[in-house]
């Protein structure tokens, strides 16, 4: 049972009233003669968002493109009121931009002002995030955890790496005739379901 007796109790407290064993107990007088019932608890969502910006998701507007179905998403994180951890790789190393808080409504200045640039620090991000997710798991047993990796895949080597431990999606961003295809492999490796962003629905993401 999710929350054990005790969330059980705390929830029960808001719950609809159960009228007929109240009254067995004679007429209430007062809130806390009210037998209620226990409210059904959704396990808290959280979604792991990680945004490759390397220089190379330039190309054809690739990051552009991403920068579309990232807006859908953020807005969908906030009317579900979901956690969101938000993390880019750009640069020299990833850098966390929001870290498992409430989707805020005010992340399009953030999205606007994304740009791409620099290396591509992917694999650091995917250990940072395994790792955060870890310890995550351990405090907040029942939360249910997502990932979803935007990246073109356009990386030198593949390092062996671990799967990451909760479902995930790859979204596929790379575009322009010429493509690797890498990211078909990497989300092979990563043990993520694939999709590229041409075929992809917003409301099909998270549908698990």
């Amino acid at each position: 049972m999710i929350g054990g007796k005790r969330g059980a109790a705390r929830n029960g407290v808001d719950g609809a009233v159960r009228w007929v064993p109240t009254l067995f107990r004679g007429r209430p007088r007062t809130r806390k003669d009210l037998i209620r019932m226990p409210r059904s608890s959704q396990p808290q969502e959280l979604w792991l968002v990680i945004v490759d910006a390397s220089a190379s998701t330039r190309r054809h507007h690739a990051l552009s493109q991403a920068k579309g179905l990232l807006s859908q998403l953020f807005d969908d994180a906030y009317r579900r009121r979901v956690r969101l951890a938000l993390l880019t790789a750009s640069g020299d190393s990833p850098r966390w931009q929001h870290q498992g808080l409430k989707a805020p409504a005010g992340l399009k200045p953030w999205l606007d002002d994304l740009g791409a640039g620099g290396g591509t620090p992917l694999f650091a991000a995917l250990q940072l995030a395994n790792h955060w997710l870890t310890v995550r798991q351990q405090q907040r047993p029942n939360e249910q955890q997502r990932v979803l990796v935007l990246t073109d895949g356009r990386v030198k080597d593949m390092p062996v790496m671990a799967k990451l431990e909760c479902p995930s999606v790859l979204i596929d961003i790379e575009s322009g005739p010429i493509r690797l295809g890498r990211a078909l492999q990497l989300a092979s490796a990563l043990g993520a379901d694939y999709c590229h962003i041409d075929a992809l629905s917003i409301k099909g993401i998270f549908a698990w």
